[in-house]
């Protein structure tokens, strides 16, 4: 009984807060985070490169020279300013994609059939950060082709007392920021999608506290004599 008593109290002691974290728990989740962040479409065709923020670009208007121009910069919100239409949001897209956008919008006030091409002449350097329980968390490159597990792989798998239905993307999209939450053993599984991962992403792999109680528990054992010889 008395073992029973000294195991009991460890578990309390230990135990004092560790009820499972609902910090992330109002995130979305299953379906509507896919919806969020959905994964590489294998069908679909090989997807061209996808401007970014800090890319310099290369923007060609047939016929007129003053709203071309060969150094335009990609801010940090994924904009560029064009001359007569302004402001406009590229980041995500590949170059024909920003060219046909940047065209009708020109095409719709100011010219006549406009022939515009965009080109990335310097691309960023594309980086995700792995935060959390991980074995070596860090910033990481990622490509067209990163997904959330082979990002995890970067940062050399979780720990031991990693919370693995609480891995969170985080991602910043036109100035705002958005978060989904996954089952990494869900997603290893084949049974849920393998988001992608993009440039700028964040990823925090959780804390289990069950987990890192049980650990606890076993390494305080010897100190309180609880496993003995009968």
């Amino acid at each position: 009984m008395r073992h029973a008593a000294t195991i009991a109290l460890v578990i309390l002691g230990l135990g004092l807060g560790g009820c499972s974290s609902t910090l992330y728990r109002s995130l979305p989740y299953g379906s509507p985070a896919t919806a969020k962040f959905p994964p590489i479409d294998k069908t679909a065709p090989p997807q061209s490169y996808l401007i970014a923020p800090g890319d310099q670009l290369a923007l060609s208007v047939f016929g007129e020279p003053e709203i071309s121009g060969d150094k335009i910069l990609v801010d940090e919100a994924g904009n560029i300013q064009v001359p007569l239409i302004g402001q406009v949001q590229i980041m995500n897209l590949s170059p024909s994609e920003a060219s046909t956008l940047i065209a009708n919008r020109l095409g719709a006030r100011y010219l006549r059939d406009p022939k515009v091409t965009v080109n990335v002449m310097t691309q960023n350097a594309q980086e995700v950060s792995i935060e959390g329980q991980v074995t070596k968390a860090g910033v990481y490159p990622v490509s067209n082709d990163t997904t959330l597990l082979s990002a995890i792989a970067l940062a050399q798998s979780p720990t031991r007392i990693a919370k693995l239905d609480e891995i969170v993307i985080f991602r910043t999209i036109g100035g705002e920021r958005t978060a989904a939450r996954f089952n990494l053993e869900r997603v290893r599984a084949g049974v849920d999608p393998d988001p992608r991962i993009l440039g700028g992403d964040v990823v925090v792999v959780g804390f289990s506290q069950g987990k890192s109680l049980y650990r606890d528990i076993i390494a305080a054992a010897p100190l309180f004599n609880i496993f003995t010889r009968f």
